[in-house]
């Protein structure tokens, strides 16, 4: 049965950010189903939350970095592989984002399941390309570097007001 005759479909809706400073980018190695592997700062969106807000909790969360946000790369779909366990098969919108880093706060311990941030040129990061988390890791870099930029005014948050504001 499809989503379209009544069965309940919703993509995950991620987040993922390309900090650059001096030609490299900010990486994450992490611990996923036992392999490592790499990404941009990347998450989940949460509720109420703004895209925005996202990428910029994400970016500290897993990175322990400030950044300010400079542009929106673009918007992605991608259909993970069905794996012969059952697994996998998941949908992904990811929304990319790039950004410049402001503040770092070294002592900050990073996400369960990060193993190390690093900062990586492109052909290093292209270089290991078998451990790219998915095929969206390089895709983003590869147009951020290929110079996609747009306005972060595309992307607009309408949030229901507060109760206290919505009496008063």
């Amino acid at each position: 049965m499809s989503y379209r005759q009544g069965r309940f479909w919703q993509p995950d809706v991620t987040v993922a950010t390309v900090v650059v400073d001096g030609g490299r980018l900010l990486m994450v190695e992490e611990s996923v189903g036992g392999r490592r592997v790499l990404n941009q700062p990347a998450g989940h969106l949460e509720p109420d939350e703004s895209l925005l807000d996202a990428a910029l909790r994400e970016i500290l969360e897993e990175t322990g970095w400030d950044v300010r946000l400079t542009a929106f790369v673009g918007a992605y779909q991608w259909k993970a592989p069905l794996q012969a366990d059952g697994s996998g098969g998941r949908h992904y919108l990811r929304f990319a984002f790039a950004a410049e880093p402001v503040r770092h706060h070294p002592g900050r311990a990073l996400d369960e399941g990060i193993v190390q941030a690093l900062w990586m040129s492109p052909a290093e990061l292209q270089a290991r390309a078998d451990q790219h988390r998915s095929p969206l890791v390089w895709r983003v870099a590869a147009d951020f570097l290929g110079g996609r930029r747009h306005s972060l005014d595309l992307l607009q948050h309408l949030a229901l007001p507060a109760a206290d504001d919505a009496a008063g």
